[in-house]
């Protein structure tokens, strides 16, 4: 028997970064492990820079993702003014009213330059995802500190984009089981009609699913047979710069009788 980490994820809007082209910023239908890492470094603390221990935590975990519902696809076009590198040299900026000055600034000398940067941004509206995470040999973290750290996160927890906050508690809990299977039956979760009740909204939006998408790590003991195996480029090679690699990524369709 061992220790899995589960936790939910909701929110009204939700952006999984796949791989990015010119003004493309797709969404994936799912978190990848470059994602959950990312929410549990936000949540105990870590900045971008300590790439030591973001990279012990990219070797130090597995990850599988539990798709309840993969929501509603939308498409923003999206414009953002940003200062070019060479304004910012002169005019650091540690806020966004900073970046804005600092452009304002450089359109003085030079005002041919807009600074208006255009792209079509995915979302995914009312996905529901349940996570799970269990150790490998030298994480930094046990499952019982980063529990703690997802009921307190120490920086802002998102759905992959600032502007998608979290909709609802993620629950964390840990449960011990054989394989990452057994681990998803003893989950313990509140349903999302639960707290659309609570709040007094009446019932959830969200359509009835009868069976269940859930993707996991190849190569690790699952208690569940794959029926595709992908390759996503969502392991963690560098934070700071942004640098992924690509990995393997199981898929298999089940439900509770499974």
């Amino acid at each position: 028997m061992k220790q899995f980490l589960l936790f939910q994820l909701y929110g009204p809007l939700a952006a999984w970064g796949e791989i990015a082209v010119g003004e493309e910023r797709p969404s994936s239908g799912h978190p990848g492990k470059s994602a959950i890492l990312g929410l549990l470094a936000a949540a105990k603390g870590l900045r971008r820079d300590e790439e030591n221990t973001h990279l012990a935590m990219e070797k130090g975990y597995c990850i599988a993702v539990q798709v309840m519902s993969t929501g509603t696809y939308l498409r923003d076009y999206h414009t953002t003014q940003v200062p070019p590198k060479v304004a910012l040299k002169s005019h650091p900026a540690a806020t966004r009213r900073d970046e804005l000055a600092a452009l304002l600034l450089y359109q003085k000398i030079n005002p041919k330059v807009s600074g208006t940067i255009l792209s079509n941004r995915g979302y995914r509206c009312d996905a529901l995802y349940q996570v799970a995470v269990w150790e490998n040999a030298k994480a930094p973290y046990s499952l019982s500190e980063l529990k703690a750290c997802l009921s307190r996160p120490h920086f802002t927890v998102y759905l992959g984009r600032k502007s998608c906050p979290l909709g609802l508690p993620m629950q964390a809990h840990i449960v011990e089981a054989d394989t990452m299977a057994s681990a998803y039956k003893k989950a313990n979760f509140k349903s999302l009609n639960h707290f659309v009740e609570e709040l007094g909204f009446g019932t959830s939006l969200l359509p009835a699913v009868e069976r269940i998408s859930v993707y996991w790590e190849h190569g690790v003991e699952s208690g569940i047979k794959a029926r595709e195996i992908y390759t996503r480029r969502d392991r963690v090679l560098s934070r700071r710069r942004w640098q992924f690699e690509e990995r393997q990524e199981c898929h298999a369709v089940w439900n509770e009788e499974d």
